[in-house]
């Protein structure tokens, strides 16, 4: 069944709003897992402004399940993982000054760099994972890189979604079976939500994680956390 990585990056900016700890982003986490989510996602950012590296040190001893650390491969970030050793790094093409992740990595173009720091990361006893899209050209290259997952940028699929599913999916369709054929394993993130996940599951059923933050903090607005948290994985359930 696929895994639900909880991103609580949102938890953190509402906590920042007031700059103390109400929330409380390790209780969070800590009550992510006990409601029932696989994995805890964060991504801090240079500037701080949700997560911050502290955060990430703090989470080191809370998360009993998979810990999922996202950034752009940066020296500091490097470091930073490095001295935590999560479940995992997924890494994003972000620049610093980017509102959330919007595309993926160019594999081709970027290749050797890529290839070092992947290395580099496994070397260390941690699985990695590359943010992309559905070029197929560009997931050969994510598998000539070596790295263990790929993630596939979901937000055109959630955009599309309302208007025609079957044409949404078609290139994630695509894009996963050549995943599969050339044995990366698949996650997925971005726009995910309880209208769209479901289906998304059912087209793949192979993924083995999904990553969702935004979409779920909000629906926990009305439903509370952990009714949310049941929700999302009912949609895990392949049809």
């Amino acid at each position: 069944m696929t895994k639900l990585s909880v991103n609580i990056n949102k938890i953190a900016t509402l906590r920042n709003a007031r700059g103390e700890n109400t929330p409380d982003v390790l209780k969070v986490a800590e009550d992510c897992q006990r409601f029932g989510a696989d994995g805890i996602t964060v991504h801090p950012r240079p500037d701080e402004r949700h997560i911050r590296k502290k955060d990430v040190f703090d989470l080191q001893s809370k998360i009993v399940t998979e810990f999922n650390i996202e950034g752009y491969p940066s020296p500091e970030f490097i470091s930073l993982v490095k001295r935590v050793k999560p479940t995992q790094v997924t890494f994003v093409p972000d620049a610093p000054n980017t509102l959330t992740s919007n595309e993926g990595w160019d594999t081709v173009t970027h290749e050797l760099f890529l290839s070092d720091i992947v290395s580099e990361m496994q070397a260390a006893g941690i699985r990695t994972s590359l943010f992309v899209g559905t070029n197929l050209e560009k997931i050969k290259a994510a598998s000539k890189i070596g790295t263990d997952r790929i993630e596939l940028y979901t937000g055109p699929y959630a955009k599309s979604f309302t208007e025609n599913k079957e044409a949404a999916i078609a290139p994630f369709l695509e894009a996963a079976q050549l995943a599969k054929n050339l044995g990366l394993g698949l996650n997925a993130g971005h726009d995910l939500n309880l209208d769209n996940l479901n289906y998304l599951i059912t087209i793949i059923p192979w993924i083995k994680e999904v990553s969702i933050g935004h979409a779920l903090i909000s629906d926990a607005l009305y439903l509370g956390l952990e009714k949310t948290i049941k929700a999302y994985k009912n949609c895990l359930i392949a049809l």
